[in-house]
């Protein structure tokens, strides 16, 4: 009789080599499984979620204003570098890109996490009495932001339309995320956040 812990080597290593072969489809589901978003639309303002230092998520939203999708965008801003808020550091770098100011409305705020965000952002939102809003996030932001707001918004009784605008960024490709360090870290990194989110942590 053949003891069951003596066929775990044969059976590990063939699911480590069908995984190998199977590479192609279970890699880039992890990146993949991160991203969902919407095209952009019609909204009564667009939102700028925080946690971008290459000015992508703030860049998207003044694409949005030119567009005429939006009239402004809201830019919430915890503390950040050396003590300055991010929405200040964010507005200055896109003013700076040739952009109005005005088109931009600064939110700062004490937030630690994209749950916490959520509930600044839509009390603001209920002060502005808006109907819709863009939610401008980066790409591998954009499905945990989308059921992070989703559930703060139901939490609040609130019925805002929204959609997810995703950002790209230079280092995560959804279907290559491993081909390069920053994108390996970022995709490792957000679905840790994901994992917490679920166990509310």
């Amino acid at each position: 009789m053949v003891r069951p812990f003596r066929l775990l080597i044969p059976i590990l290593t063939l699911v480590l080599l069908a995984a190998i072969v199977a590479r192609g489809v279970w890699l880039p589901w992890i990146g993949e499984a991160l991203v969902r978003k919407d095209e952009p639309g019609k909204a009564d303002i667009a939102v700028v979620l925080a946690g971008d230092t290459a000015g992508g998520r703030i860049e998207r939203a003044a694409q949005m204003v030119q567009a005429g999708y939006v009239p402004a965008a809201i830019v919430d801003g915890p503390m950040g570098a050396y003590g300055n808020r991010e929405c200040d550091l964010a507005i200055a770098f896109i003013v700076r890109e040739g952009y109005p100011k005005d088109w931009f409305i600064p939110l700062p705020m004490a937030a630690h996490s994209t749950a916490e965000e959520a509930v600044h952002v839509a009390a603001e939102l209920e002060r502005r009495h808006v109907a819709s809003f863009a939610l401008i996030t980066s790409e591998f932001h954009t499905a945990r932001a989308g059921r992070t707001f989703r559930a703060v918004l139901r939490q609040r009784g609130d019925r805002l339309a929204m959609r997810v605008v995703g950002t790209p960024d230079d280092f995560f490709q959804p279907a290559a995320w491993w081909r390069n360090r920053e994108g390996r870290k970022t995709t490792l990194l957000e679905w840790t956040k994901t994992a917490a989110a679920v166990f509310g942590m």
